[in-house]
């Protein structure tokens, strides 16, 4: 069995896609999946399937656009993916607050950031199917645009080190 965590897009954010955790773990767990736990209210769930990811992104995917009437983004990682992108933000320096993970299905295309223009003192950078964007002065005052920011969903450093944690647990199980 593999550990997986997955990052809904658009649940409990700005008022849309409201779907309370336990619901998402009685979901999960009506999937078949196991050891499911959740984090924070923003759409985080690890769990252990038997399913390749494809298989669990399908699922999980159904399972949503059933119980919520339509479809919601659902970005899979395994526990070593989790980890990789955890060890290796290129922003170590930086408060992990401030370092925003975007996950992305697929790897952007590697020219996608030229014509990204940075308002501020932001940087960018890619790093396989996720992109790194450190706020050094808050996301709440940026006034960045990253075009392709809506087929993706963002967890800041903290949370993205949390579900690592969480993942490498159940993994270990």
């Amino acid at each position: 069995m593999n550990a997986y965590v997955a990052l809904l897009r658009a649940i409990n954010v700005g008022g849309t896609g409201k779907l309370a955790m336990t619901d998402l773990r009685r979901l999960c767990q009506e999937c078949a999946f196991q050891n499911v736990a959740t984090y924070i209210q923003s759409g985080n769930v690890v769990f252990r399937s038997k399913l390749a990811e494809a298989g669990v992104k399908r699922k999980l995917g159904r399972a949503l656009a059933g119980k919520m009437g339509r479809p919601f983004g659902v970005l899979v990682r395994t526990a070593p993916e989790l980890l990789g992108v955890v060890n290796q933000n290129p922003f170590p320096k930086a408060a992990p607050n401030r370092v925003l993970i975007m996950f992305f299905d697929e790897p952007p295309p590697p020219d996608s950031l030229k014509t990204v223009v940075v308002p501020g003192r932001e940087e960018l950078a890619l790093r396989g199917r996720e992109l790194f964007i450190h706020f050094p002065d808050g996301i709440g005052r940026s006034k960045l645009k990253v075009p392709f920011q809506t087929i993706g969903t963002g967890r800041n450093l903290n949370t993205t080190k949390k579900l690592a944690e969480m993942v490498q647990a159940i993994a270990e199980t």
